[in-house]
């Protein structure tokens, strides 16, 4: 099957009124094929400003959210306050999510749950570590990162989900994991799928690369089969 290809881009902890005013009119100004969705991740206070000045045919995702809708959760954010606002997206298990704030795989599963049934889509983020791709564990790593997913939605979930295979080691550095790198890890995803979600999972998931992508090595990463994107 052809599975639309999904292209996300976030700004981190960076940005402000005058940046984001700019950029929206940079991306509203461009070109898009028409079989490629596009999602723009934004820090809370700017998610308003950036879904009222984005283009309509582009979404907006929040960046985290919390488990829960509301309470005494103080700075925390809601997959309901993100929808509220203008957000179609949340971006959930980020490697910096992980290994700076120690968020865990179980944690990560508990958002997405909350996420999806707030009414957002998720891109979900996985990956290794230098150390465990160095040690050969990348796809077991990987594997569990999603087993918590796996066990917390039900199959008909994962028509909302987008996987983001994002090695840690290529975020942001420069380094970036070879196309063949990249599809062997991405083929491993959908045939960890088929096996512990359904065939027709593993077929219909997208799945998108993260890591130090551009213009020099997008056209040949998104070649490959089993690469569905890029965040």
């Amino acid at each position: 099957m052809t599975r639309t290809f999904w292209v996300g881009g976030n700004w981190k902890m960076n940005g402000s009124v005058a940046s984001i005013k700019d950029l929206a009119t940079t991306f509203n100004a461009g070109k898009t094929p028409s079989d490629v969705e596009v999602v723009i991740g934004a820090p809370y206070v700017y998610i308003p400003l950036l879904a009222d000045s984005l283009r309509k045919d582009w979404a907006v995702a929040g960046e985290n959210c919390y488990v829960h809708a509301t309470g005494a959760y103080t700075g925390e954010i809601s997959p309901e306050m993100l929808a509220d606002v203008g957000a179609k997206w949340v971006i959930l298990g980020h490697s910096e999510r992980r290994h700076i704030l120690n968020e865990s795989s179980e944690f990560t599963a508990q958002k997405v749950v909350k996420a999806l049934a707030a009414g957002l889509k998720v891109a979900l983020c996985v990956g290794e570590l230098l150390e465990e791709r160095e040690a050969g564990t990348t796809q077991v790593v990987v594997n569990t990162q999603l087993d918590a997913v796996v066990s917390a939605v039900s199959e008909s979930d994962w028509a909302n989900i987008v996987i983001a295979y994002e090695p840690v080691w290529a975020i942001g550095t420069g380094k970036v994991a070879s196309p063949e790198q990249a599809q062997e890890v991405h083929a491993a995803i959908r045939e960890y799928l088929k096996a512990a979600v359904s065939p027709k999972v593993a077929e219909e998931t997208r799945i998108a690369y993260g890591g130090s992508v551009g213009g020099k090595n997008c056209k040949e990463l998104a070649q490959k089969p089993d690469v569905d994107g890029f965040l």
